[in-house]
């Protein structure tokens, strides 16, 4: 066994000592552990920052505010006034109360606006008084920088830029306020380094760990609607065939000296959906001709729902950590208590800061939520 496969094993062997033994790891010493999960602020009517059960997380992530495209500061009306402050009041008022963040951006943003915002210290200066009045006016613990993605090497230059700008700044103000200071964070792509369009870039390590309070790596959209030729383990905690996997990017960021204690494992609440061009040739990397139910994604309640109403075959795939179903030719990738619970672990086996789930509107009865939870085993 060579290459990628005696790399995965070594990792999965690590799980294994965990789960097998009892093998506790030592506590991190000056971080407590993270336990976030964005709240989509488009799905309040269904499902309001009140209906957040608050014993399972630490952080939630107000998404998303963007900045004016030309002055770069936060233009927010009346009516985003008013949810900004009901999300922060809600929850700190709920038993036990929890930090809230508000993310900047969102994968829907065009990321020119973060290049011209972060390109010279005038535009940096104009975004970060800004973001600091909002976090401050309404109630906020701190803010989220979610800019998908840096495009070159110029772009992650200025993303350092900016990281080393807004923390003096945050500095300043809380020595002139004589408040505690807000937390800075970044939603990050899955590894350290990557191509897009052929073009190499890596995100700067020295300004996040001097700068950011941690990052949350987006573990997940390894596979989806973007290629319909083949089911996929959207999140595969590792993956025997290519370098897609969790495993692969914690250890590309570990490896570029960002420390253990500013990396957050980010876990999906949802799932990506295939039609099989088969229905008797349903494995992981199965031929497919489409997008399945839900026109691509769905949420782990709607998953739940559909399995439920379908009568679906449920399979548990140890080689990736995921879990996919399938009713017919209708196919659904995604996790479930049981692969939360193993990456929850190698998490911790890595000594993580923590994990985020990306929605928490996602859950159903709060299965998976909990059940990690139960599996983070410190503080």
């Amino acid at each position: 066994m060579t290459g990628p496969n005696l790399h995965n094993m070594f990792g999965f062997l690590t799980v294994l000592l965990c789960l097998s033994f009892g093998y506790a790891m030592p506590s991190h010493s000056s971080s407590v552990g993270v336990k976030g999960a964005y709240w989509p602020s488009w799905a309040e009517s269904d499902f309001p920052p009140s209906a957040i059960d608050t014993t399972l997380f630490t952080h939630i992530y107000y998404a998303f505010l963007v900045p004016n495209n030309a002055t770069f500061q936060f233009d927010v009306d009346a009516a985003t006034a008013t949810q900004l402050l009901r999300f922060t009041s809600t929850l700190r008022s709920k038993n036990p109360p929890v930090k809230t963040l508000y993310s900047v951006g969102g994968g829907g943003v065009d990321g020119s606006l973060f290049t011209r915002m972060a390109s010279s210290a005038a535009t940096r200066k104009s975004f970060i008084d800004s973001s600091i009045q909002v976090a401050r006016k309404y109630g906020f613990d701190g803010i989220d920088l979610d800019w998908e993605m840096p495009q070159n090497p110029t772009e992650m230059d200025y993303f350092g830029l900016l990281l080393g700008d807004w923390r003096a700044a945050v500095a300043k103000e809380a020595r002139a306020t004589r408040r505690p200071q807000l937390l800075l964070t970044a939603a990050t792509y899955f590894s350290v380094d990557f191509f897009l369009a052929q073009v190499y870039r890596a995100y700067p390590v020295a300004a996040i760990n001097k700068n950011l309070d941690w990052i949350n790596l987006m573990c997940y959209d390894y596979h989806g609607s973007w290629d319909t030729s083949a089911t996929g383990a959207q999140a595969a905690l590792f993956d025997p065939k290519s370098n897609i996997s969790t495993h692969y990017g914690l250890g590309r960021w570990i490896k570029a000296g960002l420390l253990r204690s500013k990396l957050i494992m980010g876990l999906p609440l949802y799932g990506r959906t295939w039609k099989l061009k088969d229905s008797r040739s349903y494995g992981i990397g199965a031929p497919a001709v489409d997008v399945g139910p839900g026109g691509g994604t769905l949420r782990f309640e709607e998953i739940e729902a559909f399995n439920e109403a379908n009568n679906a075959t449920v399979v548990y795939d140890a080689s990736t950590v995921s879990v996919y179903s399938v009713a017919g030719t209708s196919w659904i990738g995604y996790d479930d208590p049981r692969s939360i619970s193993v990456k929850v672990k190698y998490a911790q086996a890595l000594k993580l800061r923590g994990y985020f789930f990306w929605s928490v509107n996602g859950d159903h009865q709060w299965k998976v939520s909990k059940q990690a939870k139960q599996s983070w085993v410190f503080p």
